[in-house]
């Protein structure tokens, strides 16, 4: 009797169903691979034991190492963040794992697509959704496919939607894709399905529809969100607005960049309900009707940053080394990268020294004037200053800022304490080898109504000379640090 653990597969680990998936398989003790171009970004993410291997699912030959040995993939790829024809790029990457899987002899595919009658009237994106499943049980195996309508939890897409609507706009302007009917899940009850795919017996391939028990409009998510939130809403719908017309309107005024509404929106038009009730007779999973959904997922939504959310995901990006003035679900994001020829334990020092009598490395009278500014309004100001030097310790004052999370020679995130429109972070990461790092700084804010987005984009050039400046500076002492190191 084989009493090895079987290997898994999982692509996706990046985004934010795979990125929440990845820590309960590995609780299960199986052998956990993931799939991702960039390794080195998933490597501070998953368990000591967990692979992490090179290989993009447009390039066939990277795959075959990644399949090797593997009992069951889990296939979340997607390409709706593309400049080029998602579609075709869908379709390419499904043949090309269908292939590989096949070459392998896997056992088990578990896909995650989206609802929807299979008829001419079909969205764009929902029909390459369909599409990737068939593909993919040309492998010859058993595929599980799951199709789901919007996944409400912390940090998915259609949630920080939902949110961004409701919390920006008093009043509403409604296209009828606000009254179209969907049966929204809660993304642990997803989490709950695809776990428990490992464990169905062998056979044919099988598609089970997945939903909560309510069926609801989009427009009623968003009223009982307002609810839950204590706002008053109101909604003035409008016979006419095109696709194109609502996908510019929510890159203005949601987290969802204008080209992947195009898509989006042309997906909103479908009704998006479970008529194949399979699923509840098959697993376990007792789904949450929409308010405890919501619920959950506004618990979530109050802490610093939700487990993993929608953009992390490289496809959703565009992956830039740095960006500024982004907006990643609900946050504002400024980031820069630098590269510097010492291993991380030497380019976290200077960061480790931040503040107090060393100082914020660059503009140092900007940053005495915010200080004083900060007083005038009843803020703490600089005067706090820092407890030791060297030390850092979660949760203790950092001049106007608080150390929200430390990890000697990895990471420091400090929230500030400042007084702004907003909540605000300042982030910096190290990633390297022993000759080489990577150092990320970076700014993020979340604003409150109108004036907080002012105040953002107002500040938004002097933030780039600053941050620039500083992260400039931050590397040059951490190469002085190792030359004086030196006999």
């Amino acid at each position: 009797m084989n009493n090895l653990p079987r290997r898994i597969l999982l692509t996706g680990a990046s985004g934010y169903v795979g990125g929440r998936l990845l820590p309960l398989l590995e609780q299960r003790g199986d052998a956990v691979r993931c799939l991702s171009r960039k390794p080195k970004n998933l490597l501070s993410r998953v368990a000591p034991g967990t692979e992490v291997v090179r290989g993009d699912v447009l390039d066939r030959a990277s795959l075959d190492a990644a399949m090797a040995g593997v009992d069951t993939a889990y296939y979340f790829v997607h390409s709706m963040g593309t400049l080029k024809d998602f579609e075709e790029q869908d379709r390419t990457a499904a043949i090309h794992f269908a292939d590989a899987a096949r070459q392998a002899g896997v056992r088990r595919i578990v896909y995650l697509g989206g609802l929807g009658e299979s008829d001419a009237r079909l969205s764009k994106h929902l029909r390459s959704r369909h599409e990737t499943g068939e593909l993919l049980r040309r492998s010859g195996a058993q595929v599980i496919e799951f199709r789901a309508s919007i996944v409400i939890g912390s940090g998915s897409l259609s949630f920080e939607l939902i949110r961004a609507l409701v919390q920006r706009l008093p009043v509403m302007i409604c296209p009828r894709w606000v009254g179209v009917m969907t049966q929204p899940i809660a993304v642990e009850d997803l989490l709950g399905y695809l776990t428990e795919a490992l464990e169905l017996p062998a056979g044919e391939s099988v598609i089970y529809e997945i939903g909560g028990p309510d069926q609801v409009s989009y427009g009623d998510i968003m009223h009982e969100y307002a609810r839950q939130r204590g706002l008053r809403r109101w909604m003035i719908p409008v016979p006419v607005l095109t696709p194109y017309l609502s996908s510019l309107w929510l890159g203005l005024v949601t987290p969802i960049h204008a080209r992947i509404g195009r898509k989006l929106v042309g997906s909103l038009r479908n009704p998006t309900l479970v008529t194949d009730r399979a699923a509840l007779q098959v697993f376990s999973v007792q789904p949450r009707g929409l308010r405890e959904s919501i619920a959950r997922a506004l618990v979530n939504e109050d802490r610093e940053f939700a487990e993993t959310r929608w953009s992390d995901a490289l496809s959703s990006t565009g992956k830039p080394k740095s960006w500024g003035g982004v907006r990643f679900g609900s946050r504002l994001v400024d980031s820069r990268t630098i590269d510097v020829a010492v291993p991380p334990s030497e380019a976290f020092a200077p960061i480790q020294r931040i503040g107090g009598q060393t100082g914020w490395y660059f503009g140092t009278w900007l940053w005495r004037v915010r200080g004083f500014l900060d007083r005038l309004v009843g803020g703490v100001g600089l005067r706090r200053g820092r407890r030791d030097p060297v030390d850092l310790r979660v949760g203790e004052a950092l001049d106007f800022w608080r150390v929200e999370q430390f990890e000697p020679e990895r990471l420091l995130r400090l929230q500030a304490e400042m007084k702004v429109p907003g909540r605000a972070w300042l982030e910096f990461e190290v990633h390297g080898d022993e000759r080489t790092s990577t150092i990320r700084q970076t700014a993020l804010f979340d604003p409150v109504g109108l004036f907080g987005l002012v105040y953002w984009y107002s500040l938004y050039p002097l933030h780039e000379l600053v941050f620039a400046g500083m992260l400039r500076r931050i590397a040059r002492a951490a190469v002085a640090g190792r030359r004086d190191a030196q006999p």
